[in-house]
């Protein structure tokens, strides 16, 4: 074969080109042209900027990196087993929130493909025109402010859209620790929204399961596979993670510093999985103070009802609704544990 660039080969400028005659280009233009395309469709030598094709499967548990790199097209590549949700019983409620009930029903069906692409249908490697772009960042010195972070796990669920509306409506931003088997369906939607809206998206595990009592592995799959699944669909790599109930230990802690996600608990505990009362949660939640993480659950419609009067009254004292990083004035330390503002 022979390669572009050779002096001797049918790709070679011809002399009329290089003499700079105007009739020798439109002689040789033509025919260059036809030789260039014929070329390129039979050469086995891919041109640059061409893309190869991946599977979208989950790949194996290979570190960080091995979440956000699809396994090449052809080649099969070992899945990671699918986890059951562990029938643990849920322990006695606490000031901790550690009481709530999970809301997966084990033995669930678990997805292991990307959400709006058929099964073994191929994604080209860096594909991502349909992506959100997220909004400026702002520059929010909370030192100075008044500054509350609300935060939404469990989802994103059939609440979280009308729950979005009314963010927007008072230009609130918040942020969002999602569970990764929920990212299916409408929630591919709902995530690209709330990137497109400025709101930050954390890491709540892929079946919610108690971290603790699972084996390292475990704890690595559930967190790696979520943080997967979010890159996916968004483009957005994931810098913060909720433990499931608040529960953790060194080995969580330890797989979170891996991923780079910073632990994130909260200081203010709405109780909304326990007391579905739109008023009770909008008063629990109204005595955060500057700094604080305020803890409430986007599955729930009290709390999403609870919403509006939660922030007319923080706004009524002058408070400013930023998301974590903004709270903490950048990237937190990975692995670390924080509740209200450092």
């Amino acid at each position: 074969m022979i390669l572009r660039g050779d002096p001797a080969g049918p790709l070679a400028v011809p002399a009329a080109l290089s003499g700079g005659s105007m009739r020798g280009w439109r002689v040789w233009a033509v025919p260059v042209v036809l030789l260039l395309t014929l070329w390129e469709r039979t050469s086995p030598i891919a041109l640059v900027g061409s893309v190869e094709p991946a599977t979208v499967v989950f790949p194996a548990i290979a570190g960080p990196a091995g979440f956000e790199r699809p396994v090449p097209s052809g080649s099969p590549g070992p899945q990671a087993p699918v986890p059951a949700t562990p029938g643990v019983p849920v322990p006695t409620a606490g000031a901790s929130g550690a009481g709530e009930p999970s809301p997966y029903a084990p033995g669930e069906p678990v997805p292991t493909t990307v959400p709006g692409l058929r099964p073994g249908e191929a994604r080209p490697r860096g594909a991502w025109e349909d992506l959100p772009v997220s909004p400026r960042a702002r520059r929010i010195n909370c030192v100075r402010i008044k500054c509350v972070a609300l935060t939404f796990d469990d989802g994103p669920g059939a609440y979280t859209g009308p729950l979005l509306d009314i963010l927007a409506g008072h230009r609130a931003r918040a942020t969002f620790f999602v569970v990764g088997r929920m990212v299916s369906g409408s929630g591919v939607g709902i995530l690209r929204r709330m990137v497109a809206e400025g709101h930050e998206l954390g890491n709540h595990t892929w079946a919610h399961p108690r971290l603790p009592l699972l084996s390292q592995a475990g704890i690595r799959e559930e967190l790696g596979r979520t943080q997967w699944i979010v890159k996916q669909v968004t483009g957005v790599t994931m810098i913060l993670m909720r433990p499931p109930y608040g529960l953790t230990d060194d080995r969580v802690a330890a797989e979170s510093r891996q991923l780079g996600l910073a632990q994130i608990m909260w200081d203010v505990d709405t109780l909304d999985w326990r007391d579905q009362d739109s008023e009770i949660v909008a008063q629990r939640g109204a005595e955060a103070e500057p700094g604080s993480v305020v803890l409430m659950h986007d599955i729930h419609a009290t709390t999403v009802q609870a919403v509006p009067r939660l922030l007319d009254r923080l706004a009524a004292r002058g408070f400013r609704f930023v998301t974590l990083s903004e709270l903490y004035g950048g990237r937190p330390e990975p692995g670390r544990k924080y509740y209200g503002s450092p």
